[in-house]
């Protein structure tokens, strides 16, 4: 996980210092980080707040742009069927992009047991867990004597990219990716950040409908 934690500290600094500069206390800041814990959802929502937008309108903008979590669990669901719902309701709250890569990853490459890939999970989930956290605190604290020469904003992207490019190994991978990138950029300007699912959505139906012309 050492190289994805790169790119998630600057993330979490960012959320920090986004939360204090829209009028947030940093002890609400970090609240807000450990009740939702979602760095593209809480960015977002932040911006809305910012601008003075009705509660609805954030938290509606929060779900949508979660919305991928939906899929996220049920691609990992087969996996865990044996765990407890008490277990269940934790992989839930941790669930992360990144978490859910390395994840479904080791899932799909090794036949374990699922007590193993239990421990694998919330492994690379609590070390995400506990560096977005400190981040988060960091920024919101200590955010103001943070310089803005530094560019934090890069990380964002990057951290998404590296997950991205492994996970691409076949044609069905690429044509998902290639589509839901290029509707990404083309959405970009739906309300609500609409554009986020809908890229998702369109570029999982491609790659599904490639894979199946295929077989």
């Amino acid at each position: 996980m050492a190289p994805i934690l790169l790119g998630i500290v600057p993330f979490g600094l960012i959320a920090g210092i986004s939360a204090v500069s829209v009028g947030l206390t940093p002890i609400h800041g970090v609240g807000m980080s450990i009740m939702v814990f979602a760095g593209a959802s809480q960015l977002a929502a932040l911006q809305l707040i910012g601008t003075s937008a009705p509660f609805l309108v954030v938290a509606a903008t929060a779900l949508v742009i979660n919305a991928r979590f939906v899929m996220y669990s049920a691609s990992l669901a087969p996996h865990f069927q044996e765990a407890s719902t008490g277990r269940k309701a934790l992989l839930a709250y941790l669930l992360t992009d990144q978490a859910y890569a390395f994840s479904i990853r080791r899932c799909s490459e090794r036949d374990e047991t699922m007590l193993t890939r239990l421990s694998y999970y919330l492994g690379a989930a609590a070390i995400l867990w506990v560096t977005w956290q400190i981040s988060t605190a960091v920024g919101a604290f200590l955010g103001a004597s943070i310089p803005d020469s530094w560019s934090l904003d890069f990380a964002i992207p990057l951290v998404f990219i590296a997950l991205l490019v492994p996970a691409v190994r076949d044609q069905a991978d690429g044509a998902a990716a290639g589509v839901a990138a290029v509707l990404a950029v083309l959405f970009v300007g739906l309300p609500y950040n609409l554009g986020l699912p809908l890229a998702a959505t369109t570029g999982i139906t491609a790659g599904i409908a490639i894979e199946r012309a295929r077989s």
